[in-house]
């Protein structure tokens, strides 16, 4: 029986898991919903590890934990090990499905510490010590696009590691991380590198967008401005969509094509819905695309298999449709310029957040392991 999930990836659309512990690898619950729930990738951030590694109730990094207290490692020194430990078990988990989707799929990421979201050459060399501890070909190193971030995009993927671009919330960083790819393929080709082991997805958040941009449709209060809410994270990923697919069909991508190169698909982040008045799925359901990712947290994804998905229609064609919607938040007075800044300075800024207090909390578990 084909399953909403079954119908979604059907349509074109890789389900990621936008979550990952140890706990749920050794349980076999990740193999499970890759067996039920046609997951065939996951999202890591320092959020989802500061969550796993705070869990009272999992035991599982606690040997770790005391060998390497014993042998005298830094908290940065521990949380490089358990992460790059997880991410690794995980991609072993996903080596099958990364064979048979001709290593389109079957990917984790892991993240550059967010310390370095503003350093280019920290973040190159931390991409670099990442990609050779973990040590696996359906590895992607997350790296955020911010300015200091594209050109340590395009130094990356010229050495030939294949990248998560994160943190993107506008079309005209969206353009500029599709620009760094192509600048990286490009350096990679000269370099005589195979273009066709070099893959990137452009993680686009969507949920965020509304989040702040319905506040201050809500400051506003106007009834046209009430009228505009929970549009224009869909309207921003629709035409995120339609730039990725003019982008890659000029000369310069297909070039690159030619010579082997994989095009950077647009991944849906942030789906989960923070408004509780908007259905679970709505993330999902209104961005089916061929040739996507959508990294759901478990409850979308649980929502999506049991609720189904619509998936006769994708976002292609909506574009018109969307570029009203931004014509309708520009009349009312939104600086969507602003909105995108704001979300991306607070997202660096959360998880710089979460990083320290993994730190402090790693800290604190090597001292007593002592």
């Amino acid at each position: 029986m084909s399953t909403p999930t079954a119908q979604l990836s059907a349509a074109g659309v890789s389900i990621w898991l936008d979550d990952l512990s140890r706990t749920r690898i050794e349980s076999g619950n990740l193999q499970e919903l890759i067996d039920t729930r046609n997951v065939v990738g996951v999202t890591t951030n320092p959020t989802i590890f500061a969550n796993a590694m705070s869990d009272d109730s999992d035991t599982s990094y606690d040997a770790q934990v005391h060998e390497l207290a014993a042998s005298g490692a830094s908290a940065e020194e521990a949380v490089f090990a358990a992460t790059t430990q997880d991410v690794r078990e995980a991609l072993d988990v996903f080596r099958p499905i990364w064979e048979a989707t001709n290593h389109v799929d079957g990917r984790v990421s892991i993240e550059v510490s967010p310390d370095l979201a503003h350093d280019t050459a920290g973040t190159v060399a931390q991409a670099k010590q990442l990609w050779s501890a973990v040590d696996r070909p359906n590895l992607l190193v997350k790296i955020p696009a911010t300015k200091a971030g594209l050109p340590a995009i395009t130094e990356t993927i010229a050495a030939g590691i294949s990248v998560n671009v994160t943190l993107i919330f506008s079309l005209e960083r969206h353009a500029e991380v599709i620009d760094a790819y192509l600048a990286g393929l490009e350096q990679a080709h000269a370099a005589g590198i195979d273009l066709s082991g070099i893959h990137s997805v452009a993680s686009f958040f969507v949920s965020r967008v509304d989040t702040e941009t319905d506040k201050r449709l809500e400051a506003i209060g106007t009834d046209e401005a009430v009228a505009l809410k929970s549009k224009a994270g869909l309207a921003n990923a629709r035409l995120a969509y339609e730039l990725f697919e003019q982008k890659f069909a000029d000369k310069r991508a297909q070039d690159l094509v030619a010579q082997g190169a994989n095009l950077q698909r647009p991944l849906w982040a942030s789906t989960g819905v923070k408004d509780p008045n908007l259905p679970d799925t709505l993330y999902v359901t209104e961005l089916v695309a061929p040739g996507v990712v959508n990294t759901m947290p478990e409850k979308t994804l649980e929502a999506t298999f049991d609720h189904g998905v619509v998936a006769g229609d994708t976002i292609t064609g909506t574009y018109d449709e969307s570029r009203e919607v931004f014509a309708g938040l520009k009349s009312v007075g939104i600086d969507f310029d602003d909105v995108t800044q704001v979300l991306e300075d607070e997202g660096v800024a959360k998880f710089i957040d979460s990083w320290h207090g993994l730190l402090t909390q790693v800290t604190e578990g090597l001292e007593a392991a002592r």
